[in-house]
């Protein structure tokens, strides 16, 4: 009966649209029928105060079939405009009746490219239902953006923003830290809740410098202590990241305060934000203080090279039990000379989205408190591949020596050597790495698994271990990590997760150390 009503109200529009061209045309004679009267009275004696010229007349009969003329262009205007409206009308109503008939279970989705008729219109409601969800979302954004501008006294526009976090956790055996752990350690679990990983914001535009627009932004959280070994909680504030950037159309000078330029890609997570997923575990993580430049060369009109090189003072993370040394140095900073890091990659396609794959190194000369010295270093590889519209996979690989200041080698840059009675110190070795798979439903849901490794070498452990001086060593001997999370925002506004993650780790000494980890997110952004 729907149907039937429709096409009803299909004829009735076109019925419609018939009778006001029918309408038109009668008004464009009348138009010209009063015109001609007029003319007709004027020439008419005793209807006129004067006798009229007859190219008097002609010129006001000119005028007057002008007029007619523009009014009947401006009606066919008209016209064109509802036929136009009505098409569109048309198209929707199929588009909506498509969902009420009956299709088999595998006509859903097209399985080739040459899919029949009846398949690629059964595919269109869910195109439509996509179309719908991302505008709602980009209209939230919009509103959103134009809420959070706040004037600045150098008059330039400043936004704050900001992840309102909770998030409720299950540990089956210790870890490092309860709330956003990275190793597991012997010991009994933990359950609790914490809104320590909440995140602000404020981002910033400036003004034009050198034919280049500037901009800042900055990151803090709630999970700093000076006194834990975790880049930890303690309730205090903690900076996260800053950036600062002079942005050309291929080019960018920037200082920053953030992970590596090695380690572009990060898994995704909502419960693991104060460290992020695989953290120790192959994901060169850590914030370092950097300066530098980028470059992108275009192949094509989709295709370019980026390059990237920049300074790096990297950091002396302390290892699992110790407490907060008094010196505030870092090795690298004793050495009297920055670390250097340089990057290049393919790009394909739009920019974050489209596929990349990225070649690195690093370079730092390091000097401990007794004056030992030894170098860092470190060759990267990364890549993002999308695998189809709704799948994408990330990765990162390194192998290197000291990288504990980058985030690896289980905390430790070097161990102790001993020839004799001498005693030197030697650059720890370390391979790593890691790897995602993301799969996403619609704008509204994203699916993430991946699993990530740090593996300093087994024989320097144990050279250290053996020495008859009665060395240890400190840090982790191996870590690895496995997640399995779901992602689901509603709005703009709101974001949920639920997340699975296990931890193996070794220590110098002792079996393999594990816990499973559940939680959940729930987050307010603003």
């Amino acid at each position: 009966m729907s149907v039937n009503s429709t096409n009803g109200e299909e004829v009735r529009t076109s019925e419609g649209i018939l009778h006001g061209e029918r309408l038109v045309l009668a008004v464009v004679l009348l138009v010209l029928s009063s015109q001609s009267a007029c003319v007709h009275a004027q020439s008419v004696p005793g209807l006129a105060s004067a006798p009229e010229t007859t190219e008097q007349k002609v010129e006001h009969l000119t005028e007057a079939v002008a007029a007619a003329q523009a009014q009947v262009e401006a009606y066919k205007e008209q016209l064109t405009e509802l036929r136009e409206q009505l098409s569109l009308l048309k198209q929707q109503m199929a588009a909506e009746r498509a969902p009420s008939s009956p299709t088999p279970p595998h006509t859903v989705q097209p399985a080739h490219a040459n899919a029949g008729g009846v398949e690629v219109a059964s595919e269109t409601p869910a195109t439509l239902d996509e179309i719908r969800e991302r505008q709602i979302i980009e209209e939230s954004q919009i509103a959103t953006h134009d809420l959070s501008k706040v004037e600045t006294e150098s008059k330039y526009p400043l936004k704050v923003s900001g992840l309102l976090l909770f998030n409720g956790f299950v540990n089956t055996r210790q870890v490092d830290v309860a709330a956003a752990p990275a190793y597991a350690i012997p010991g009994s679990g933990s359950t609790g809740l914490s809104l320590r990983q909440t995140v602000l914001g404020l981002d910033a535009r400036g003004p034009h410098l050198f034919q280049a627009t500037s901009r800042a932004d900055l990151r803090v959280d709630f999970f700093a202590n000076g006194g834990l070994s975790s880049y930890t909680a303690g309730g205090v504030l903690r900076l996260r990241t800053v950036h600062a950037a002079l942005d050309w159309k291929n080019a960018e000078a920037f200082v920053e305060l953030d992970r590596s330029i090695l380690e572009p890609n990060e898994p995704s997570s909502l419960v693991a934000i104060a460290q992020p997923e695989l953290a120790w575990a192959g994901n060169l993580w850590t914030w370092n203080p950097q300066i530098g430049l980028s470059h992108r060369f275009a192949l094509s009109d989709s295709s370019r090279i980026k390059t990237e090189a920049a300074l790096i003072d990297s950091s002396d993370p302390l290892p699992p039990g110790y407490s907060s040394s008094a010196s505030t140095v870092t090795q690298t900073e004793r050495s009297r000379w920055p670390g250097s890091e340089a990057r290049i990659a393919f790009q394909h396609g739009e920019s974050a989205i489209g596929p990349e794959i990225g070649v690195g190194g690093y370079f730092s000369p390091h000097r401990n408190g007794d004056g030992d010295t030894f170098d860092a270093w470190a060759g990267t590889m990364d890549l993002r591949l999308p695998l189809s519209r709704y799948f994408e996979m990330t990765a990162n690989a390194y192998r290197g020596q000291a990288l504990a200041g980058l985030g690896g080698g289980g905390y430790l840059n070097y161990y102790y050597v001993y020839e004799g009675s001498n005693e030197y110190a030697h650059a720890l070795d370390d391979v790593g790495g890691w790897a995602q798979l993301k799969a996403r439903a619609g704008q509204r849901v994203e699916m993430n698994a991946g699993y990530g490794a740090d593996n300093p070498f087994s024989k320097e452990i144990q050279a250290a271990m053996s020495s008859s001086y009665g060395s240890s060593y400190a840090g982790l001997a191996r870590n690895r990590s496995f997640f399995s999370n779901a992602i689901y925002s509603p709005s703009a506004y709101l974001v949920f997760s639920l997340e699975y993650r296990r931890l193996w780790t070794n220590l110098s000494t002792g079996s393999t150390n594990f816990s499973d980890v559940i939680g959940v997110g729930a987050g307010y952004r603003f």
